[in-house]
């Protein structure tokens, strides 16, 4: 019995033998991962009091975006300017006449912040001239319902230094969001070396740059409806000395000129994001910024056009 066991075996292996011999040798592909990159777009300011609150209230606050949606969702972090304080306060613009009393003191009502959050605005900018509408109090539930929505912000005008920089890690890609406004009080100490423009805000450049990040630097600057002035010119320039990677910035609530310094992207203001000004054609025309990013900063960039419906809804161009 035991015989023919063994030659019933030996019987099987010389009929598979030719088949395992037959097949095919397998390769493993080894690929060398991707160089991390990050998809961030900018936009300029948004404002949610006076006909955009009351569109929102009656339309629901989603029709503000219901046509530039998409377009949010299609960058891993989206980066815009919060023009005025999150708070239960009841509205003083509601109402008002244009350019009269209250006409430009703004609170947004407290579903605001989960609004940006569900429309991909990870993080906003807070140094302006209207964050400080309602005063310190105003600010400090303006941070509570934003860190409530799981929204970071930028900026801070009266806060530790910490809070005026966020430091996002975005695909892998440390990123330091750097704040100047033409609002908020700075340090002026002695510029470096007898170089460029000494100020606080360089030197947290230059701190953030030589720490390895890819610094942005976010403005709020210059003059409403006119081209930017010769000083914001060389602020600009010492922002990309100090180790900026992108400069861009809001408040003319227009499209302004842009450059290329020693091959830094400069963007002076990208107009309005979410307004309600609709008199011209300058007003009305906006710029969101695509811009992807390497640790090494700037990679590409894209410019998307975008336009204000007067039905309060921000559409691409």
């Amino acid at each position: 019995m035991f015989n023919g066991l063994a030659a019933l075996i030996a019987m099987l292996v010389a009929w598979f033998t030719p088949f395992v011999a037959a097949a095919p040798f397998v390769v493993v592909n080894t690929f060398h991962s991707e160089p991390p990159h990050a998809t961030i777009l900018f936009a300029g300011d948004m404002m949610f009091d006076r006909s955009v609150r009351q569109v929102a209230e009656e339309k629901g606050d989603d029709f503000l975006f219901s046509c530039i949606n998409d377009t949010l969702s299609d960058a891993d972090y989206v980066v815009a300017n919060l023009e005025g304080p999150i708070t239960t306060n009841p509205s003083h613009s509601v109402g008002s006449e244009v350019g009269g009393e209250g006409n430009f003191t703004f609170t947004f009502p407290t579903s605001t912040a989960p609004l940006l959050k569900r429309h991909h605005i990870w993080l906003v900018n807070l140094g302006n001239n209207h964050m400080l509408n309602f005063s310190r109090d105003g600010l400090v539930q303006t941070k509570q319902w934003l860190d409530a929505a799981g929204v970071s912000y930028f900026g801070d005008p009266d806060s530790l230094e910490a809070e005026k920089v966020a430091r996002p890690t975005i695909s892998g890609i440390p990123f330091s969001f750097v704040n100047w406004s033409d609002w908020t009080p700075i340090r002026e100490p002695a510029a470096s070396n007898g170089a460029g423009i000494g100020n606080s805000v360089v030197e947290q450049i230059r701190r953030e740059a030589e720490s390895g990040r890819v610094v942005v630097v976010y403005n709020h600057w210059g003059d409403e409806y006119a081209p930017p002035p010769a000083r914001e010119k060389q602020l600009a320039h010492s922002f990309v000395d100090a180790g900026a990677s992108l400069v861009t910035g809001s408040h003319p609530h227009i499209v302004q000129e842009h450059e290329t310094y020693k091959g830094v992207p400069i963007y002076y203001s990208l107009g309005n994001f979410i307004f309600d000004q609709y008199w011209n054609e300058d007003v009305r025309s906006g710029l969101l910024l695509k811009v992807e990013f390497d640790k090494n900063g700037v990679a590409s960039l894209e410019e998307i056009p975008i336009y204000l419906e007067q039905d309060r809804r921000t559409c691409l161009k």
